[in-house]
This record gives C-alpha cells, sequence and structure tokens, in this order.
C-alpha cells in the first residue's frame, strides 16, 4: 500500500500523491481526519450504549450528489495526521467509553491507517465505507478490521454515474462485500453486540425503488441467511440544489415497498423509523 502512483481505489488514478499530485479524491500523502466523536447513531447492535469512536476521514472514493458529509468528503477538508497521531486519537475515544472505533471512509488513506491498527485494539475495528472499493485494498486489511460496515448503494450502474460520478459500481462493490465476507466469516454476536461480520447499509433514494429491489435481491441470492445482515436505510435527507425526485425524502410507500421485499428475500437485519430522515443527525463538521 502507496501513496506513490496511486491505485488504492478502483479509480487508480495512478497519481504520485507523495509529490503533491492528487487523483480523484483530491488527498494528500497523509490521512485527513475531520473529526473524531462518540457516535451514538450507528447501529445499536454494533455501537452498543457507550456508542462507537467514530474517525470521519475527508476525501472519499465516490461523489455522490447527495451526499450529507459533503463539506468534508468533496473538498476534502481534516487535520492531517501521520500513523502515530491516528492511534493515538482511536486511543482517545477507547479511553472515553468507545465500543468500537469505526473508521469512516478511510480507504484513500490506507498507508497511513493500516500501521495505525497495529497492534491490534482492545475494542472492536469497523471499516464503514462506500462500498466502491477495490478487492486487493480490502485484503490487505485481513486480521485488521473485524466488523466490515459497506454501502451497497445501486445495483443500476446508470444511476450510479448519474448519483455518484462512476460506471462501475456494482461490480466493485459486489466484489468487495464478497471478499469482506470471506474475510471476517458470518456475524458472530456477544450478548447483544456484533462483534465480528458484515453489515450490508442500504440507503432507499426517492423514485428509485426499482434499484433497492435489485440490489436486496443480490444480496439475497449471494449469502445465506445469517452470513451478511442488512441495514435498511430511510435516512435520505436532501441536501444541496438537488433535481425532483432526489430534492425530496422517500415516502412510506417507498420504504414499505423495498422493506417487503427484504422480508421476502429472507433477509435479516435493521430498519429506520421516518424521523431518522433529519438533518439533525447529520454531525457538525
Amino acid at each position: 500500500m502507496t501513496y506513490e502512483n496511486c491505485k488504492l481505489c478502483p479509480h487508480q488514478c495512478g497519481a504520485d500523491r507523495t509529490h503533491g499530485h492528487v487523483g480523484f479524491c483530491r488527498c494528500p500523502a497523509t490521512a485527513l481526519v475531520a473529526k473524531t466523536m462518540l457516535h451514538q447513531w450507528e447501529e445499536p447492535a454494533m455501537a452498543g450504549s457507550g456508542g462507537s469512536g467514530a474517525v470521519f476521514f475527508g476525501g472519499c472514493t465516490l461523489g455522490c450528489k447527495f451526499c450529507q458529509n459533503r463539506v468534508i468528503s468533496h473538498l476534502p477538508a481534516g487535520t492531517p495526521m501521520d500513523s502515530r497521531q491516528l492511534r493515538l486519537e482511536m486511543e482517545k475515544l477507547i479511553a472515553q467509553g468507545a465500543e468500537n472505533i469505526d473508521l469512516v471512509t478511510p480507504t484513500q488513506f490506507l498507508p497511513t491507517l493500516l500501521p495505525a491498527l497495529e497492534p491490534k485494539l482492545p475494542v472492536p475495528v469497523v471499516y464503514n465505507c462506500g462500498g466502491y472499493e477495490k478487492a486487493e485494498s480490502i485484503r490487505a486489511l485481513g486480521g485488521k478490521i473485524d466488523i466490515y460496515l459497506p454501502d451497497m448503494k445501486y445495483a443500476d450502474d446508470n444511476l450510479a454515474l448519474e448519483l455518484s460520478g462512476v460506471s462501475d459500481y456494482f461490480s466493485f462493490a459486489s466484489t468487495a462485500i464478497r471478499e469482506m465476507a470471506a474475510q471476517v466469516g458470518p456475524v458472530r454476536w456477544q450478548g447483544e453486540k456484533i462483534v465480528k461480520g458484515v453489515i450490508i447499509r442500504h440507503l432507499i433514494l426517492p423514485g428509485h425503488v426499482e434499484n433497492s429491489l435489485r440490489v436486496l435481491d443480490w444480496i439475497g441470492e449471494t449469502f445465506s441467511p445469517g452470513d451478511v445482515l442488512v441495514s435498511l436505510m430511510r435516512q435520505y435527507t436532501p441536501v444541496g440544489q438537488l433535481s425532483a425526485p432526489m430534492n425530496r425524502r422517500i415516502t412510506d410507500e417507498e420504504y414499505d415497498a423495498v422493506l417487503s421485499w427484504m422480508y421476502l428475500n429472507g433477509l435479516e437485519g435493521f430498519t429506520q423509523e421516518a424521523e431518522s430522515a433529519d438533518s439533525v443527525f447529520i454531525p457538525d463538521f
């Protein structure tokens, strides 16, 4: 893993970030940490009562028009940190009571992150990403990640190109998620908490129910019951200047249709209340 001739993500820009060149993510050759916090709004079965120790990184491998973290992902923004400083931030969160370390969109900083995860932390480490990953990068994380929390945003690559700027999302995300599941195995519980496994998030988008149904079909066809969990999210909140239908929240009818399909596919996991679609749940960066 190196910042030279950078090919950490599917864009494979080849930028030499060690000499100030930037690729799609526009990030430097060091981690950018935009915010660390005890995050109470992640899936309760993962975060427990103490909350997740969230580390929000600047930049992203996607360019989603509807991104709620756009002020740090599109610029990108954050405080530069080397591996030692990053490790100290994670240890501070654990000292504050974090029940896991939740790495949010970290892929563009793998060369800094990997050394920071050694030796193994005393709490589960969560890799929270947009799903658009290279299987080779996921394999480099073997033994360091306990819980993978990827998005599976799209089964429709035309929609992925329109909304996130990539035309090959499904191919990379589906391959990466299979690699994640092979690496950490079936979901494992310790009491009421998940301590190992894969939780696939899917955000329902307004006017695009068919895309959601196809995503759930793929999960149901790919994994046996209990191999992975699904977090079905209805928290879509319009940000910025978006055209219809992306300028509205999803309807109860849209959510109920996708939720029913999730159950028809025999998928287990988590759901959200309508109240989750509120900007109050977006961290203040």
